[in-house]
């Protein structure tokens, strides 16, 4: 039998032959933490041993743990004299300060030694694809392929390169037929975050590699900001960076109501006061003050407006090579009536230098939608949805919406959006669209009840400005609206 031990210093409830408290509790999910036959311990406990053990410690991280309020600083014990028989090996490096992933070799599960360089090449695009976003911090591949051909321990590969995250995988051939698996885990926890396969054809090996390549760092880049938000909210409100103010903001923003926009605002603002030149704070509180605007919500929209403005560009001044914001500053910069062809550019300025980023696909719709470009705004749209089907679609539906709705076909742009209020019923754009194509299809009863629930979001049937759309389609939008509002006088 191989045990784990966990040891926490605090104070406990006797009853009888029973003991109580967090001390205990805490000294249990520590137990659970730690290696077959290693010891985990408190921060609390690290500390008081200090130099008088010849002991070693693995800092674990701050460990959220099931039943205890506050994150628990946790590490693991190292040491000749430990009761572990299965020893990190190598030096343990830092965490960096934002998040970082380390890709391991893939597995040839094919038994065709010909088929290693096919999985080694995969392996080098998707390292290239996920380099590609900013906010992650990538393992060289010199690095990440010192594991190959081990069978490795992913608690010991984050220690050992300083990741708090390990995407693994494996590939295997069947006749011209490939299969590649992937999944992705939170190399602290252990806690597995996403897994998938892709399917296709080995008659061109480098576009299905490109292919898998782009598709999973579409999916994972959502996926690690999930992964991020939620560690950024378990940790105590009184020791919040810049960062995480700015992950709270953005766990906050969807489903849009008025009230989490607001939230995620305020939170945007905190953390631009700790840094006045951080870009993509920056560039969302922009998109905040363009969602206020648009939705009836600003208390003042010209001065919603020109802060709006102001951001938008002091965001691109500061990240003018970050594909988020390049996105954003584009979206804000299109409504408030800067030249759309010229934001349309920087958004394809922004999938270039990351054409995996499944927002910038989405937003490239929209604006797309908007100058008068239908039927690309729904291919790119499509895309989006492609690099991230389990992100929230609410949003890049509408964007569809509008596309469907310029190209006068009514009912697929109804089928858009109702699936759009379903994720995100609290989102405006949606329910004047939806009751625009009612009145254009003749449908006058559904088209009030749509304007009864616009009404209830926000005071404005229409938009507090429209005009980032040419002539017609404002024309179009419009009319609809007013063959509702002069059936319901």
């Amino acid at each position: 039998m191989r045990f784990r031990i966990g040891i926490h210093v605090g104070d406990i409830i006797v009853q009888g032959d029973n003991l109580f408290g967090d001390g205990v509790n805490i000294a249990a999910r520590l137990e659970a933490l730690a290696e077959p036959g290693g010891i985990c311990i408190s921060g609390t406990v690290q500390d008081q041993i200090g130099t008088k053990l010849a002991v070693g410690f693995v800092d674990l991280g701050e460990q959220q743990v099931k039943n205890i309020a506050q994150p628990i600083r946790a590490y693991q014990v190292r040491s000749d004299t430990s009761p572990t028989d299965t020893p990190a090996v190598g030096a343990s490096l830092p965490l960096p300060d934002k998040p970082s992933v380390a890709v391991l070799p893939f597995a040839n599960m094919s038994g065709d030694p010909e088929q290693e360089y096919f999985a080694d090449g995969m392996v080098e695009e998707i390292i290239t694809a996920l380099s590609r976003i900013r906010w992650l911090f990538v393992i060289a591949r010199n690095s990440s392929f010192t594991y190959k051909g081990q069978t490795v321990d992913v608690k010991q590969v984050g220690r050992e390169l300083g990741v708090r995250y390990v995407l693994e995988g494996s590939v295997r051939k069947a006749g011209q037929r490939v299969r590649i698996t992937g999944q992705l885990i939170d190399a602290v926890t252990g806690a597995h975050l996403w897994a998938d396969r892709f399917d296709g054809s080995l008659e061109d090996i480098f576009e299905l590699q490109d292919k898998v390549a782009i598709s999973v760092a579409g999916i994972i880049e959502p996926t690690l900001q999930a992964a991020e938000m939620r560690r950024s909210i378990g940790r105590p409100i009184t020791d919040l960076s810049t960062y995480d103010l700015y992950l709270r903001a953005l766990a906050t923003f969807f489903p849009t109501t008025k009230a989490r926009v607001l939230k995620a605002l305020e939170l945007l603002d905190r953390a631009l006061v700790i840094d006045r030149h951080y870009g993509p704070a920056l560039s969302w509180a922009a998109t905040c003050h363009l969602q206020l605007i648009r939705d009836g919500w600003a208390e003042d929209s010209e001065r919603s407006r020109r802060v709006a403005r102001d951001l938008a560009r002091q965001s691109l001044q500061v990240g003018e090579n970050d594909p988020g914001i390049l996105a954003n500053g584009a979206l804000v910069l299109a409504f408030v009536g800067e030249d759309i062809g010229a934001m349309i550019g920087l958004i394809d300025r922004a999938l270039a230098l990351n054409p995996s980023y499944a927002r910038g696909w989405y937003l490239s719709g929209l604006l797309r939608a908007w100058a008068g470009q239908p039927d690309l705004a729904i291919e790119h749209v499509e895309t989006s949805l492609r690099l991230s089907p389990r992100e929230r679609m609410g949003q890049p539906l509408v964007a569809m919406g509008w596309a469907y709705f310029f190209k006068r076909q009514f009912a697929e742009a109804t089928a858009k959006l109702l699936l759009s209020i379903q994720d995100d019923p609290g989102y405006p754009p949606a329910y004047r669209i939806l009751a625009a194509c009612y009145a254009h299809m003749g449908r006058f009863d559904e088209a009030r009840t749509t304007i009864a629930r616009l009404r209830d979001i926000t005071p404005l049937v229409v938009s507090g400005d429209l005009s980032f759309l040419n002539a017609d389609y404002r024309e179009l939008l419009l009319s609809g609206l007013r063959l509702v509002t002069s059936e319901m006088a």
